[in-house]
Formats: structure tokens, C-alpha cells, sequence
């Protein structure tokens, strides 16, 4: 097969159907009839002599050969991407088009829906394609393309990533309406490293910062899968836990079951960062971004200046960090 022949178009539509697993989702992804994708897509197979996509009536499966030849897909598309980016960037022109903009999942739910209408207005050209995942997975994704920028929480492995700190985000205990800790004084990080303290599952970067914030072991507590998992948790008694102070509820808790409280001036918390591809040329339109989500930081946190230092990779963040990075 001569390389003129190959269509970007085509690439595309190979890299939707894996991404999605589902011929229906993928050429909804790409505005285009389900029949139209799936013809490109037999039609790029039989021009490489390869079967790029076992099929089903349930689902789509990667063969071997399928896996590889996506992967340069993705190299290629991204390259492709860079040139007209190049373009756009030496034109003085905003961010627009296509951008997948990831969130770890303890923030992207509480966070998103205070920011989007404003998005809209300040990026009108560019069509934001949202999602979630763990840390590890994030960090996967903008290495290999998948994803654009991404909303983590510091510190971060930042080889070949440029991370902007955006807001410190303080956290809050949430616990029985009956507990001790529910009363009392000024409450310290160090007050909550008991028995009933209920921790997110493995590999989820706010449960390692709970158990650096109170001084836990790792293996300390109940474990569950999700914040609006843990929440339940502690509504029926079985002990308290940690929340980001976007995931607090506004008020008090209308079933009486649960109290949240905040801690002392040495209270615990964590950065969030917009982290990046340093090799994106869109790089002056991503720091765009990062300004805008730091000048629109939610009333519970506290902006970081654009120079603020990173955050030491082994000690939790406090607000003795907090008067260094804040404004």
C-alpha cells in the first residue's frame, strides 16, 4: 500500500472504535453514519492485509496486529495535530478544536460543573471531550497521546509533563453525627489516625494523602471504591473519613446522619495542577488554560501564584505550604 493512500480520516475512525469498543459509539465521536465508519475501516484493513478489530454482536476486541498498528495511529494523528497547532500558535490564536481534558475522580465530579458555562465563554472554538481516571491512568494518557491536559493532584512524576499549580484544596472531615470527633475543639490531622477511619481503594492518590495527613498505616481502615461510596459508609456508622472540600455538601447534612468539620491552621489539604505534554505546541493556549482555572479557583480553595513551587513529593500539603504557593 503506497502512503498516499492512507487517509487521516480513516486513522480516526480506527483510533474511535478503540477508544469506545463499539463500531455505534465511535462513529458518533466522529459525526459520521455507523455504516460510513465501518466501511473506512474494513477498507483500511484490506489495503494493510490486517484484521485490526475482532467483532461481535457485544462488543469490539483489538486483535494483536490491531493494538500496534493503533498505537501508530495515535502517534501519527498526534503529529498531525501538532502541525496545525503549530499554525493556530504562531497566529496568536486561542485554543480551539479538539481537547480531551481528563480529572482525577475524586475531583472531576464536584469540579466540571462550576467551571464549564464559563469555559464555553472563555474557549468558544474549542470542543472539550471530558473524562475520568485514577492518577496512573492519566499519566498514561497524555504520554501516549490519548489525553491532552489533565486536572491531578500534586506531587506528579513530571518527566516530559509541564504541571501548573492551580488552588490548594483543604480537606474536611466527614463522620457519624453521634462520633466523638462530631464535637470538641480545634480538630487536628492527627486526631482522626483510628480504627474508624475508612480509606479509598489501592492506587487512588487522596487515599495515600489521608494516611500521610494523620500519620495511618497504609493498610489502616475500611476501604471503598468511591467518595460517594465512603459518604454512605459514614451516613450508616461504619466509621469517618476524609473529603476534598469540593465534595463537602453545602450545609448541613438534611438526614441528621453526618457531620463535616474542618481542621486547625495546620489542617491538610492537597494542590491541584493542570499537567500537560511539555512537547505540545499548544503550549501558550494550555497555559491559558491553567491561568483561567486559577483565576476562577472555587471559594474553598486558594489560588496558587503562576510561580508556585511544586509540593514535596513526601510530606502532605498544610497551610504552612499553603502561605508559600497561595496568594
Amino acid at each position: 500500500m503506497n502512503v498516499s493512500g492512507l487517509s487521516l480520516r480513516d486513522l480516526e475512525y480506527v483510533v474511535a472504535v478503540a477508544d469506545e469498543g463499539h463500531f455505534g459509539r465511535a462513529a458518533e465521536r466522529c459525526n459520521v453514519s455507523q455504516p460510513t465508519l465501518s466501511v473506512q475501516v474494513r477498507k483500511l484493513e484490506t489495503a494493510l492485509g490486517l484484521v485490526l478489530f475482532e467483532r461481535s454482536n457485544r462488543r469490539v476486541l483489538m486483535t494483536a496486529a490491531g493494538q500496534a498498528i493503533v498505537r501508530q495511529a495515535r502517534a501519527v494523528l498526534g503529529e498531525a495535530q501538532r502541525l496545525l497547532a503549530l499554525a493556530t500558535e504562531g497566529r496568536g490564536a486561542p485554543l480551539t478544536g479538539r481537547l480531551v481534558l481528563a480529572a482525577i475522580q475524586t475531583l472531576g465530579p464536584y469540579y466540571f460543573p462550576l467551571v464549564l458555562r464559563l469555559l464555553r465563554q472563555e474557549f468558544p472554538l474549542l470542543s472539550l471531550a471530558l473524562t475520568e481516571a485514577r492518577t496512573a491512568e492519566i499519566l498514561d494518557g497524555l504520554r501516549d497521546g490519548r489525553i491532552d491536559a489533565a486536572l491531578v493532584s500534586l506531587p506528579v512524576p513530571a518527566g516530559g509533563l509541564t504541571v501548573s499549580p492551580l488552588f490548594v484544596e483543604p480537606f474536611w472531615l466527614a463522620c457519624p453525627a453521634e462520633h466523638p470527633l462530631a464535637q470538641g475543639g480545634a480538630l487536628r490531622a492527627r486526631d482522626i489516625a483510628g480504627p474508624d477511619l475508612l480509606l479509598l481503594d489501592e492506587g487512588n492518590c487522596l487515599r495515600d494523602q489521608t494516611v500521610a495527613a494523620c500519620g495511618a498505616g497504609s493498610s489502616a481502615g475500611r476501604h471503598a471504591t468511591s467518595l460517594e461510596t465512603l459518604r454512605s459508609m459514614v451516613a450508616a456508622g461504619a466509621g469517618y473519613t476524609l473529603l476534598p472540600a469540593l465534595a463537602v455538601p453545602a450545609g448541613p447534612d438534611p438526614s441528621g446522619l453526618t457531620v463535616t468539620r474542618g481542621f486547625d491552621a495546620d489542617g491538610p489539604g492537597r494542590t491541584i495542577a493542570l499537567a500537560w505534554r511539555s512537547s505540545d505546541p499548544r503550549a501558550a493556549g494550555l497555559a491559558h488554560l491553567a491561568a483561567f482555572f486559577r483565576a476562577h479557583a472555587p471559594p474553598a480553595t486558594a489560588a496558587c501564584r503562576d510561580d508556585a513551587a511544586r509540593p514535596s513529593p513526601d510530606l502532605p500539603l498544610r497551610n504552612r505550604d499553603r502561605r508559600a504557593e497561595a496568594v
